[in-house]
């Protein structure tokens, strides 16, 4: 009996399922499919972040002495289309979750395999849509697309930027059917709802958003097209349209969507904080109907976008006093983290710092949110460089911080090795500080009164704007790090075993890297995640 056991091979990890260019691009694995995401969005990655240099280059003088005011627009447009749509949205559902979801919930695959992979050719179906703007010239409406410039004025392509986005938008709705439906009917024995890990609930409460919110800004991106091209009056005044309509569209889907880009963060810091203080996440049900809380209450809450826009006044008390409210299940997941570390056994890895790194720019940004709630003050601060601060905060210190935090903690279980610990708490307290240097001038800008998307600026602006550009180049090493060590570690990195963090939760149950059906026996749950021993 012995001998026969000991004849048996291993189960064979994914990496190993084929090594050929084929084998990759039409594979039906969640895993390898997680991978090709992870690519595909490190490389719109830097493509934007390109973007994002020149922006700060020209904004070191006052004078526009390096871009033309056109290519000035063009840029910040191309940097917030390819950043908001090519990297934020899809980036922790489309990488981590289509890698982890299955797993954690003691599934073999996704439901739709095939849907899986047709998701990320039609991502990049729309990139490569978005590619031949910029190749083409760019297009200089803004990440926005607000009418009536870009339906009947933008000189720039902006009807090819409008189908990538139509296009990718279609690859996020199939990724939440299956992510939805994965939840629903492939839970292992005993994984009740309220044994899910608080990952898994990000992700089906993002996968709802995704899939109620994603077809208004279809049907919104048709309509520009019909405007633009057929002269149908929807948007134009001069044809019976009405422009306002246009925000009220738009942003009824893009607040939702930054929800898409932060609530996959939380569902990545709830887990690392809990794996890096050894101790259960304080409130579980808080947290859970925290989750929920924020993805329904943030379908209601767009016209706060629009208190300078003309629309009603007792329709803006009404935004406000709700963009009020989802701040509560917001401070309830900080506090819930805080309460969790509260006499835990922290350990300072390069993961938990950074979630840490998350929970302090998310405060500031959130706080700074409720700021902009209130009409008085918004009225004010609208379309300067606080709004653009305070997105930062949430889009990019909150989640590209949750992000790499996510990719640091289950890289040994991708990729079955180990990186430097040293260089990633380095570069974790590297973009924490990067950051701040570059955004945080940026809410005094505001204040002081300097609008957005101007390329030349008064020269008391001068001092701030340096700073700001100082921090982007700190920024832009944080992020570099990250390839060097990581690429190094797939080679030369110690091997790792299944659970270097000694976390809970079933994926760790498994080899690092995973075998190509994740599990050789579904495991069966008999008790709640995070059971660790209290601190």
């Amino acid at each position: 009996m012995n001998s026969i056991e000991s004849a048996v091979p291993p189960p064979r990890s994914y990496l190993d399922d084929g090594h050929s260019l084929r084998s990759w691009l039409f594979t039906h694995d969640h895993k390898r499919i997680a991978i090709l995401y992870a690519l595909a969005i490190t490389f719109f990655f830097f493509l934007g972040g390109f973007a994002a240099m020149l922006i700060r280059l020209e904004l070191i003088t006052p004078a526009g002495d390096l871009l033309t005011a056109d290519a000035y627009n063009k840029a910040f447009t191309f940097h917030g289309v390819v950043m908001v749509w090519f990297f934020l949205i899809p980036s922790i559902p489309a990488t981590l979750g289509n890698f982890l979801l299955p797993m954690m919930i003691g599934a073999r695959d996704m439901a739709f395999p095939r849907l899986n992979l047709f998701s990320w050719y039609l991502y990049m179906i729309g990139g490569l849509f978005t590619l031949a703007m910029l190749v083409l010239g760019g297009v200089d409406t803004g990440w926005t697309f607000y009418t009536p410039f870009s339906t009947m004025f933008s000189n720039g392509h902006v009807m090819l930027t409008v189908v990538g986005v139509f296009v990718v938008g279609f690859s996020s709705i199939l990724t939440g059917i299956n992510f939805i439906v994965t939840t629903h009917s492939m839970r292992a024995p005993g994984m009740t709802w309220m044994r899910l890990p608080l990952f898994v609930w990000a992700m089906y409460a993002v996968a709802l958003v995704m899939v109620l919110a994603t077809p208004v800004l279809a049907m919104t991106l048709s309509l520009i097209a019909l405007e633009r091209i057929f002269g149908v009056g929807i948007f134009d005044p001069a044809l019976g349209g009405d422009p306002v309509l246009f925000q009220h569209f738009f942003w009824f889907y893009s607040h939702p969507a930054v929800y898409i880009m932060v609530l996959p963060a939380m569902g990545v810091v709830s887990e690392l904080i809990t794996a890096g203080a050894r101790k259960r996440i304080f409130g579980y049900r808080f947290m859970v109907w925290a989750i929920v809380g924020i993805s329904v209450v943030g379908f209601l809450v767009w016209g706060h976008h629009m208190f300078v826009a003309g629309q009603s006044m007792y329709a803006s008390m009404v935004f406000s006093i709700l963009s009020f409210i989802i701040a509560v299940p917001s401070a309830i997941k900080v506090f819930n983290w805080t309460a969790t570390l509260y006499k835990g056994r922290i350990d300072f890895n390069a993961p938990m710092l950074y979630a840490l790194g998350f929970v302090g720019l998310f405060m500031l940004g959130g706080m700074t949110g409720i700021f902009l709630a209130a009409t008085a003050l918004d009225v004010s601060l609208h379309d300067t460089y606080f709004v653009v601060a305070h997105f930062h905060y949430i889009m990019v210190g909150g989640s590209v911080m949750a992000y790499l935090g996510g990719i640091h903690f289950w890289w040994p279980k991708v990729t079955g090795r180990l990186y430097s610990q040293a260089w990633a708490r380095f570069a974790a307290i590297l973009m924490f500080f990067g950051f701040n240097l570059t955004f945080f001038p940026q809410y005094l800008l505001g204040y002081e009164g300097m609008p957005r998307r101007y390329h030349e600026y008064l020269p008391q602006f001068q001092v701030l704007n340096i700073l700001s550009s100082a921090g982007a180049s700190i920024l832009a090493v944080s992020y570099l790090l990250p390839l060097v060590y990581l690429g190094w570690s797939l080679r030369h990195g110690p091997r790792a075993g299944p659970n270097p963090w000694r976390a809970k939760g079933l994926e760790w149950l498994t080899d690092s890297p995973p075998p190509t059906h994740n599990f050789e026996v579904t495991p069966v749950v008999n008790e709640g995640p995070y059971a660790y021993e209290d601190a």
